[in-house]
């Protein structure tokens, strides 16, 4: 097995980055749902570029950016994002009963800032209160900087991949 250094290096496309921080996260702290959300502070979207469930939570087009309690926390304080209880996750996510039905109820959201500015999110579900204090530390000090690597990493290997304005709007459920 590649370790993340390894993979990230190899990776040719930005699928492969992602799913090397995937494998990087269940190893750390274990994940059911990992998915990845590109955001454009500019026009107000973002767009989920991975997911490790297509079937439920595909890679599709944008959706807006809604200013909330957890944008405030995610955005403007640059602070990850923890609710560890189905009825926390559906203060703020209006698809809570989905993330119940795939055995969810608990999420962190990873911000990924580079130069002071969110770029994306890693949203990492599991089992209620799974993402205890020791595996949020986890994730933030031994997944920020993979989390930052793997965004650049795919930057790289396809750029156009983060043009926004070539996406449609779409419901995301």
């Amino acid at each position: 097995m590649l370790t993340f250094d390894d993979a990230i290096r190899s990776a040719s496309t930005p699928e492969e980055a992602w799913l090397a921080l995937q494998q990087l996260t269940q190893t750390l702290v274990g994940v059911k749902l990992f998915t990845v959300m590109t955001v454009d502070m500019q026009t107000l979207q973002a767009c989920r570029v991975y997911t490790n469930d297509p079937i439920a939570y595909p890679v599709s087009g944008t959706k807006p950016i809604t200013i909330d309690d957890w944008f405030d926390v995610v955005h403007r304080q640059q602070k990850m994002f923890v609710a560890n209880t189905i009825t926390e996750i559906a203060k703020v996510f209006p698809d809570h009963e989905k993330i119940w039905s795939l055995g969810c109820g608990s999420v962190v959201n990873l911000p990924v800032i580079i130069g002071n500015e969110l770029v994306a999110t890693i949203n990492i579900l599991h089992e209620q209160h799974h993402y205890t204090p020791a595996r949020i530390q986890t994730v933030l000090d031994q997944l920020t900087e993979p989390a930052r690597l793997a965004y650049q990493r795919t930057h790289l290997v396809a750029p156009q991949s983060f043009d926004l304005s070539s996406k449609k709007p779409d419901d995301f459920s």
